[in-house]
């Protein structure tokens, strides 16, 4: 499909194209029959898999369900060609990625202002147990007049409370891999939850803030491991940039979910909080975070407790198989004696009638002609000719 080509519908006349996503495409039309600007999805593949048709029909599915005025409501769900057409309403608004790149910066309030609509929108979907999975600058719709915020694209949204990512390729993680939270790599053996999103939040704050992504590498590999051991630099060291709301950021980017916000509520007292200093006194003081993130629901810790020593155990155990070289060195002899492997393939040889050979090896030898038995073997055989006929059947 061309990129750039106006395409021409049954019931829509398309005026341009406004995203080009990497598998989908995002077109303004206009309904032919009364003249009702609209919102037009597509897949970009003309031949779509059959998981991307499952994915739109799910985006379509959770959105519609869903009143919330921070989430645009589709249409209708229509079929095109060999794909599907995802129909929504257009009333000006525009990608914040877009926005920004027009209003090349946004002010401090303003940023604020985004960030406390986000955490109130987040605050309903999980109210309705849903993961958006995929928060960042181009999901989130703002009008340029009102400054009000929605939300889009809910393809890999979950409905679950809680999942876990399989190990993959980073190419092909769903999400967007530099806004992508550390468990959703699928190499922290940890499950997704809501607070997923809080890391992407905190991913999209510091890119608002600083005008860059926390982590600035092309290389998918390192891109991951950035998000699973590295902390990105403090905004504090920037000009306009208060220590607190560093901290808040850097809270929401915790590599371990339990050591991040615990609800949407929590981050929206402390941006508020932000914002009226700032509204009133020009500047931001500094002031402990997090007093009224509360939890409004019971959520089991993957993180050990009490097993100290046990998980000292192993790693004291790992320690040792992990270093072949005894740290015991020999000078007399100058050799260094090394570790037994871990584990040791063992192998059975069988040798001919090896099957006899175990069957007679329990029986006592006899001496002589073999007329008796060796005394003091305990029983012998049981009547001379009997026995020797017996032991000759065996050997057999």
């Amino acid at each position: 499909m061309n990129d750039h080509q106006i395409l021409n519908f049954q019931n829509y006349q398309t005026i341009e194209c406004i995203h080009q996503g990497k598998k989908s495409l995002v077109y303004r039309a206009q309904h032919i029959s009364d003249n009702k600007p609209v919102i037009l999805k597509l897949l970009r593949s003309e031949y779509p898999s059959f998981n991307e048709l499952v994915q739109f029909r799910h985006q379509y599915t959770i959105t519609k369900n869903l009143n919330l005025s921070g989430v645009v409501q589709p249409l209708a769900l229509e079929n095109y060609r060999n794909s599907l057409i995802l129909v929504m309403a257009d009333e000006g608004y525009i990608s914040l990625d877009e926005y920004i790149k027009k209003d090349n910066s946004l002010s401090l309030s303003q940023c604020l202002t985004i960030g406390i609509k986000l955490t109130e929108i987040l605050a309903e979907l999980y109210h309705h147990r849903i993961i958006h999975k995929d928060i960042k600058p181009a999901n989130i719709l703002i009008h340029p007049q009102s400054l009000e915020i929605q939300l889009i694209d809910f393809s890999i949204a979950s409905v679950l409370p809680k999942e876990t990512q399989v190990l993959k390729n980073p190419n092909i993680l769903e999400g967007t891999l530099a806004y992508i939270s550390p468990e959703q790599t699928g190499r922290m053996n940890r499950g997704i939850d809501y607070r997923t999103d809080f890391y992407s939040f905190g991913v999209t704050l510091y890119e608002l803030l600083s005008g860059k992504l926390p982590f600035e590498t092309t290389d998918a590999m390192e891109l991951v491991h950035c998000h699973i051991a590295k902390m990105p630099s403090s905004l504090s060291n920037r000009k306009k940039n208060p220590k607190v709301l560093s901290n808040i950021i850097l809270k929401l980017m915790e590599k371990n979910a339990e050591e991040r916000y615990q609800s949407a509520w929590g981050i929206q007292k402390d941006l508020e909080t932000c914002l009226k200093q700032l509204e009133n006194t020009g500047k931001i003081e500094f002031f402990e975070i997090g007093k009224r993130d509360i939890c409004d629901h019971f959520i089991i810790p993957e993180k050990l407790y009490g097993r100290q020593q046990q998980v000292q155990q192993l790693l004291d155990a790992f320690e040792r198989v992990s270093n072949p070289i005894s740290s015991q060195l020999s000078v007399e002899k100058e050799e260094i004696p090394l570790n037994p492997p871990i584990y040791q393939k063992r192998s059975i040889r069988w040798s001919p009638h090896s099957t006899k050979s175990e069957a007679t090896s329990g029986l006592p030898l006899s001496k002589g002609d073999g007329r008796g038995i060796t005394q003091g073997t305990g029983e012998g055989l049981p009547g001379g000719t009997e026995g020797r006929s017996l032991l000759g059947e065996v050997q057999k």
